[in-house]
């Protein structure tokens, strides 16, 4: 954990430097049109411009110039008696390290009151705040869950018995071994209409001899035999 924390400094450093590096500039003194000689307006030129720290200002001159860095109220009288620097050669690089004012001139005689001299005001260069570097936590193991215990298995409800089921009567009862004497006759009449008696009369059957009977005997059978005769032929009629 500790090396994670010392990569993620360097990492937020080295980044830091990029965004300062990136953001500095470098100035020609002069700009590219005049420079560090007696042609060029020197103060018109730093108004125009933006310092900040980081940046560096390039002196390019001939050999008849130089380049001296004074205080302010030498600056002001053009004195060059106590510099704080002296730059000679032809071409010489200032670093702006800090916010604040500098003030240089060229250390040639009648060269700072004739105008050859230069104020830079240098500001803090705005550092971007880097993202926040999150905390490098180590890496847990999930969590192991519970063991599950086994659901038990349902209830199962118990199923009603079978129905008893009443036995079919069979189609046929099984004949008996004795068979009881039926009462009714063997052969019910059918319920027709009973035949019409023949219109012949029934046939005379010869009687056996009998004693001769008397003469009023005579009279009442054949009355009788008249009457039957007649109520036989009556019914035959009737129906």
């Amino acid at each position: 954990m500790a090396a994670a924390a010392l990569r993620a400094f360097a990492l937020l450093a080295t980044a830091t430097l990029l965004i300062q590096s990136a953001r500095s500039a470098s100035f020609k003194v002069g700009g590219s049109t005049g420079g560090w000689d007696l042609n060029t307006n020197l103060n018109g030129w730093a108004s125009a411009q933006t310092f900040t720290s980081g940046d560096t200002l390039t002196f390019s001159y001939d050999s008849m110039h130089s380049v001296v860095e004074v205080t302010k109220p030498n600056y002001d009288a053009c004195q060059i008696n106590n510099p704080i620097g002296t730059f000679t050669g032809g071409n010489t690089v200032i670093t702006l390290k800090s916010p604040g004012k500098r003030y240089f001139t060229c250390g040639t005689a009648g060269h700072c009151s004739s105008g050859m001299k230069l104020e830079i005001d240098t500001v803090a260069a705005a550092v971007a705040t880097p993202p926040p570097v999150a905390p490098v936590t180590p890496s847990t193991p999930p969590p192991t869950p519970p063991p599950q215990r086994p659901k038990p298995p349902p209830a199962k409800t118990p199923s009603p018995p079978p129905k008893a089921q009443s036995p079919k009567p069979h189609a046929h009862s099984p004949k008996s071994s004795s068979v009881a004497p039926s009462t009714s006759p063997s052969s019910s009449p059918s319920p027709l209409a009973p035949a019409a008696p023949s219109l012949a009369p029934p046939p005379f059957v010869a009687a056996a001899p009998a004693p001769q009977p008397s003469a009023a005997d005579n009279v009442g059978r054949k009355a009788k035999v008249a009457l039957g005769f007649w109520l036989v032929v009556f019914m035959l009629f009737d129906f």
